[in-house]
């Protein structure tokens, strides 16, 4: 694929060139092949920097910016062949339609949610992810989270900092013995189970779209009714993709049916994560629980509206969060960088790259 605006570019000079002869004209189709390959890329939420190096090297075009709503509507993509998203970049049925001159939509992550698939396929638009890149980059953040808030390891630090020796007050609870239970059950909750199971916890999962083998291998219960996770655990796990169908899924009438007390008879209370994506959890809900009393903590490293600004809930003292770095790792950012690389030139060589998703 000839880069649109190389292929402007040239044919700027296409009739000097032809005016001049065979010899001119041989010249000017040299330049279109050495051109084969070279496209512009826009990357507009950060990429690995050996990456964008990288891509240079090949040849290719890279602008490294982050455009505003109404730049992004106003056809700012409009003039690059590909463009490299994270999180932060919103392109929607109106930005891709305003987007002529793209060809590529790469997601640097798993979920996208932020990205209309329907109308990049239908405009003719390859859109990538990279799902395996920031596994165990969220994996290990998650059980962060898990430990955090059974360890009441915020609150120290926050006591700490205060001048308070809260010592006594902070006694918390062992995962061993408890029910964590997975709302979706993909790479990253298979990785997080791994470690829960080291840590004596059961394993239960609710996940419409996975083999029951899947499961099993994973010492893992399968249930194909939501309610009945919450009914028996008291963890709570979020890995699933923001849909329509699991928008607010984990709601008020849900978190009332946790049970409180592990199978090991503790009265441990009930503990949210969220590591996958906003507005699966009702924050609302959530924060009422938590004043309640019916969920001892809350731990979320994504929130419906991004930043997080004055949520609330952020200001419960059995609140902890993190600013959506599932994926904040050198290690995970390399990875993904390096993905991308090898999507690109699958795709302007003319082949579907591996991670296609329409």
């Amino acid at each position: 694929m000839v880069s649109s605006s190389v292929t402007r570019k040239l044919l700027l000079h296409l009739k000097p060139v032809t005016d001049s002869g065979p010899i001119r004209l041989q010249i000017f189709i040299d330049i279109l092949l050495i051109g084969l390959y070279m496209a512009r890329i826009a990357v507009t939420d950060g990429l690995d920097s050996s990456a964008v190096k990288q891509l240079r090297t090949l040849g290719h075009e890279v602008v490294e910016n982050h455009f505003s709503s109404d730049e992004l509507l106003s056809g700012a993509l409009g003039e690059f062949d590909a463009v490299i998203v994270r999180s932060a970049t919103k392109m929607t049925a109106s930005v891709i339609r305003a987007s002529s001159g793209l060809s590529f939509i790469g997601r640097g992550g798993v979920g996208v949610d932020n990205i209309d698939v329907a109308v990049a396929t239908e405009n003719h638009i390859v859109v990538c992810n990279t799902p395996g890149a920031s596994t165990h980059s969220v994996v290990e953040l998650t059980i962060g989270h898990l430990l955090a808030s059974c360890r009441h390891i915020p609150r120290g630090d926050r006591g700490l900092r205060d001048s308070l020796w809260e010592k006594k007050a902070l006694k918390g609870t062992e995962l061993a013995g408890k029910r964590l239970g997975f709302i979706g059950f993909g790479r990253i909750a298979q990785g997080v189970a791994k470690i829960a199971l080291a840590f004596g916890m059961e394993l239960h999962a609710y996940d419409p779209y996975l083999p029951d083998e899947i499961a099993r291998q994973n010492n893992c219960t399968l249930h194909t009714d939501v309610n009945t996770i919450f009914r028996l655990c008291t963890h709570i796990s979020i890995h699933c993709n923001l849909t329509e169908e699991t928008h607010h899924l984990v709601n008020a009438s849900r978190m009332d049916m946790m049970p409180g007390t592990g199978f090991d008879g503790v009265n441990c209370g009930n503990h949210l994560v969220n590591c996958a994506r906003g507005g699966i959890v009702n924050e609302k809900d959530a924060l009422a629980a938590l004043e309640s009393g019916q969920l001892s903590s809350v731990a979320l490293d994504v929130f419906e509206i991004e930043p997080a600004g004055d949520n609330p809930l952020l200001q419960h003292p059995h609140f902890h969060g993190t600013p959506h770095i599932g994926a904040a790792t050198a290690e995970a950012q390399s990875r993904i960088g390096s993905e991308m690389i090898t999507l690109l030139v699958a795709h302007f060589n003319g082949e579907r790259p591996h991670s296609t998703l329409n």
